[in-house]
């Protein structure tokens, strides 16, 4: 399903999923959360005491209390008041960490959930996505993610407590005061839903942007060489500007409603509270209120208005999280590969494509295969030849699973390959492609890729087997040689045949080969053919391929052109015919 098609999330909903995430952490999110109600009611201590440190010697100056008892009276207020910052300040202590723990283990766990689902999601979800803009989004909507639960999370928990506990303080002090004040807070709500969308809106916008301006960067660094080749740095440095362009246009129509939003806040609040404190002079000058009540309304009133004035940014930061986690969220929404089917099916090899069609949900006026029926027995080796766009990659995507067909059935020893699980049929499946892609790691942790949990032994065997065990052990590091990004330290030749040593350790019941000797040079094609001999015996071997020293030893070869298969045979007979596969054999096989 589509990310366009995903049912969107409201931001309340999606707030209450990240807050699903700290409660899976309960064993200390709660004690977290209690620890800080604790110490944000301490914090309302301070304006008591304060008040009770000015407001009792004023009052009992007014009536003649004599000095030491006052100084007395202040002594005891401000040792209190110590002793309850001392405790706040301990609480406080493991409330701080208890958060980040909890907070932490939250997006791990989080982390995990995305990464697992990433890598259930199908082929064709990540063919449709730009290279590195997956991962940059997915990145970007984490770390905001992150501040929200560790920052943002205990600080709306923290005024929240302030900002009632305050109005209960204020209401003691002075109800009528406390309700002149209170009279702009419905204005302030209906403007924080108001221009909280809008903040959501554009925090996405400008996610999406800075997600397009990192891949630019992913990309050209992959293709570093191409860039130089081309001299295209100009290009890039125009395509990454022009993102970055995009993302601060977003970013800017954001601020100014942030900007706005805060601006007007600022004046509502403090203008209230300056007409409040105006009004309750008057009341203290005539009379209406004490001079300890109204020194205590002024300092929870400082803490009040202070409180309020930090919700813009707790309510823009959930707004901005909102944003990030629909993403998140369509990423999470979309349907995984099927699970279902049997697991203890042993494959001989057997593949028979019964009337299969195929079209991509792109392009479904265009037939990649028409009415394909072939049977390839267990054991056999077939090549499989033709033009550019003939449906041979997409054969192979059928049989990994990658991609099911739109009608007719593909079978496994006479099974539906619908009935079994991917996880059954792949792990009896290897693949050696035309343009290996090595992990980042060692030569060793790459051709353990095959096999879980492979010795060092099984590996080094099945590099010898792939003719790599030569080279691998002519380098100063040997196994433990880091291979570069993608590879990119080793040969072509030298990259197909790790590829074949992890294949030779998986031991598959059927090989796939994808064109696996198209771009090397003689003497590597060589050392690769006699590796791939070694591997393809007594399996069920298809091979793509396009020379013709691949081609000739094939059981047999199926010809394709426009999806459908228009000959077959062995090489002798094909060449024969006086057909396409001849043709090609003068051509491009040649």
């Amino acid at each position: 399903m589509p990310a366009a098609e995903t049912k969107k999330k409201s931001p309340i909903s999606s707030n209450r999923w990240i807050l699903s995430y700290l409660l899976r952490e309960k064993r200390v999110f709660i004690p977290s959360l209690i620890a800080l109600l604790v110490t944000a009611c301490l914090a309302l201590a301070f304006p008591y005491f304060l008040k009770e440190l000015v407001g009792s010697p004023v009052d009992s100056l007014r009536n003649a209390v004599p000095p030491a008892e006052i100084l007395a009276r202040t002594n005891e207020i401000i040792l209190k008041l110590v002793a309850v910052l001392f405790l706040q300040a301990t609480i406080g202590y493991f409330r701080v960490q208890g958060f980040i723990r909890s907070g932490e283990s939250a997006l791990n766990r989080l982390r995990k959930d995305l990464f697992k689902h990433l890598l259930g999601l199908p082929v064709p979800y990540f063919q449709d996505q730009r290279a590195g803009s997956l991962s940059n989004r997915v990145s970007a909507d984490l770390a905001l993610v992150r501040e929200t639960l560790l920052t943002t999370v205990p600080q709306a928990v923290r005024q929240t407590v302030i900002l009632i506990g305050g109005l209960v303080f204020i209401f003691i002090s002075s109800w009528k005061l406390s309700l002149v004040m209170l009279c702009c807070i419905p204005v302030v709500v209906l403007l924080i839903a108001f221009f909280g969308r809008k903040v959501r809106n554009h925090s996405k916008a400008a996610q999406e942007s800075l997600a397009d301006a990192s891949t630019v960067i992913e990309e050209s660094v992959q293709n570093i060489s191409d860039v130089k080749a081309f001299t295209n740095e100009g290009f890039e440095r125009g395509r990454y500007e022009s993102s970055l362009a995009s993302f601060l246009a977003v970013a800017l129509r954001g601020a100014k409603a942030r900007g706005a939003f805060l601006s007007f806040i600022i004046f509502v609040l403090f203008g209230t509270i300056a007409f409040v404190v105006w009004y309750g002079a008057r009341m203290y000058s005539t009379g209406g209120i004490s001079w300890e009540n109204f020194f205590a309304f002024i300092i929870f009133s400082i803490f009040v208005g202070a409180s309020l004035g930090s919700f813009p940014e707790i309510i823009s930061q959930f707004q901005q999280t909102a944003g990030a986690t629909e993403r998140l969220r369509e990423i999470l929404d979309m349907p995984a590969e099927r699970e279902s089917g049997r697991s203890d099916l042993t494959l001989s090899g057997a593949i028979d494509f019964a009337d299969v069609s195929f079209r991509y949900a792109s392009r479904p006026e265009v037939a990649v295969l028409e009415n394909l029926t072939v049977s390839l027995p267990s054991g056999q080796r077939t090549a499989i030849v033709g033009p550019s766009g003939a449906g041979k990659s997409t054969l192979f995507s059928l049989i990994l699973g990658f991609n099911d067909p739109s009608s007719g059935k593909l079978l496994f020893d006479g099974n539906d390959a619908a009935e079994i699980s991917l996880t059954c049929l792949r792990s009896q499946i290897a693949i050696v492609p035309q343009e290996v892609m090595l992990f980042g790691g060692t030569i060793s942790e790459n051709i353990a890729y095959g096999k879980e949990g492979a010795t060092q032994a099984e590996i080094e065997a099945a590099a010898a087997m792939a003719n790599a065990h030569a080279f691998i052990a002519d380098l100063p590091e040997g196994y433990a040689t880091l291979v570069g990004p993608r590879g990119t330290k080793l040969s072509g030749g030298q990259r197909q045949r790790i590829a074949i040593a992890r294949a030779v350790l998986a031991d598959p019941k059927i090989l796939l080969l994808d064109e696996a000797t198209s771009a090397l040079d003689s003497e590597s094609e060589r050392l690769v053919n006699e590796a791939l001999e070694r591997l393809m015996a007594n399996r069920t071997s298809l091979v793509i391929a396009h020379r013709l020293s691949t081609v000739r030893h094939a059981d047999r070869i199926l010809v394709l052109s426009k999806g459908r298969i228009i000959e077959q045979g062995t090489h002798e007979e094909l060449l024969a015919t006086n057909g396409t596969y001849r043709f090609l054999a003068e051509t491009q096989l040649s």
